[in-house]
């Protein structure tokens, strides 16, 4: 196997937007430095469920209803 074909593997600080830091392994800077995140699970909108975008009653399901609404599963 060749020699220093393997990155250093180290141990860091992670800091959350929160301000929460925990310890973890990585590649990234050097041992003992501090890796602050931009976007993480607590702020993301895609962990959060915030700023999405629902239909209104005026929607779809009203649309559908309009078209599909007279129709029923009994047989005549």
């Amino acid at each position: 196997m060749k020699k220093d074909t393997h990155p250093d593997y180290h141990m860091i600080k992670v800091q959350m937007t929160d301000g929460t830091v925990f310890e973890t392994r990585s590649t990234w800077g050097k041992e003992g430095e501090t890796l602050q995140l931009d976007i993480d699970p607590t702020s993301h909108p895609a962990w959060t469920g915030g700023n999405q975008r629902l239909m209104d009653a005026g929607g779809q399901v009203a649309r559908f209803n309009k078209r599909f609404g007279g129709l029923s599963l009994k047989k005549n």
